[in-house]
């Protein structure tokens, strides 16, 4: 089984007249390559998954897998607020082979905690021995994954890790002290990786991955490998660019910065719209000062 741990990289989508951009796509992947990433995940929320239809977001993750080749593992992100679709979803891309999926807790429907246990569990059953990396995010879902749930799910042996992005360490605590070892435990949270990583956990699935690889890459080395004085200098040198990617909704801000970068146009999916000139100013300024910038 694949190994999803260290620095992993939610990846943003590019498009290009409303369709996939596949070639920037690639580019992308072999920045990331490049970069020291160690598991690449495709259709997340940064990927705009929720506003791709069902085929776009197989051929997007079939990009990833082909560009990759083996190199490090891909993710796919699957989830929906339907048990059904997302059984569905995990087939798509468990055919284009991904190496595993990424399932936020249904969103909207507000299921109570046995729901959320029911949803993994027939997701599980769906497609035994496939890895499943269960997903909190209780800021955009409006559900709360909680410790007591998360120790239900390592009854699931398909259900591998969790990304955790409550941002609450106390939780990171709570969650290692009920698990231990049984799962592994990602931050969603680019501004916790090291004191999430202090806590117990074994990575982050990044944002802030897509501009800086390297950087967030050598700040989970660091970390994992107990080098404090490093990874906190890395640390607080990103903390200005996890601001600016954060000052309006994810994927806008680093969308932009990518386009800075060169990397590929700034087209958006509605709702989402582009980013506004004062905050794209004062990003367009801190990737300048990180040297990430052309010439």
């Amino acid at each position: 089984m694949k190994t999803f741990e260290g620095s992993m990289t939610a990846l943003a989508t590019p498009f290009l007249n409303g369709a996939l951009d596949e070639g920037a796509f690639r580019a992308l992947v072999r920045y990331q390559l490049d970069g020291g990433t160690n598991v690449l995940l495709p259709m997340g929320t940064t990927g705009e998954a929720v506003t791709l239809d069902a085929d776009e977001r197989a051929r997007a993750i079939a990009v990833v897998v082909d560009e990759v080749k083996g190199r490090v593992p891909v993710v796919a992100g699957a989830g929906s607020n339907s048990t059904r679709e997302t059984i569905d979803s995990v087939g798509r891309a468990r055919e284009v082979g991904a190496n595993g999926a990424l399932i936020v807790t249904p969103y909207y429907n507000k299921p109570t905690q046995a729901g959320l246990v029911e949803h993994y569990r027939a997701i599980a059953k769906a497609h035994p021995g496939f890895p499943l990396i269960a997903y909190n995010v209780p800021g955009r879902t409006g559900v709360d994954l909680l410790p007591e749930t998360v120790l239900q799910l390592c009854d699931i042996p398909e259900v591998v890790a969790l990304k955790e992005a409550t941002g609450n360490l106390i939780r990171t605590v709570d969650l290692v002290e009920k698990c231990g070892d049984r799962m592994t435990f990602l931050s969603g949270d680019d501004f916790t990786v090291l004191p999430f990583i202090a806590c117990g956990g074994k990575g982050v699935i990044s944002v802030s991955a897509n501009v800086a690889p390297r950087m967030m890459a050598d700040l989970v080395a660091a970390a994992r490998s107990n080098d404090i004085a490093k990874a906190r200098g890395i640390q607080v040198r990103m903390n200005a660019l996890h601001r600016l990617l954060f000052v309006e909704s994810n994927p806008i801000p680093v969308k932009w910065a990518l386009h800075l970068m060169g990397m590929f146009g700034p087209e958006l999916r509605l709702p989402l719209v582009p980013m506004g000139e004062a905050n794209a100013a004062k990003l367009k300024e801190e990737l300048s000062g990180l040297g990430l910038l052309k010439a």
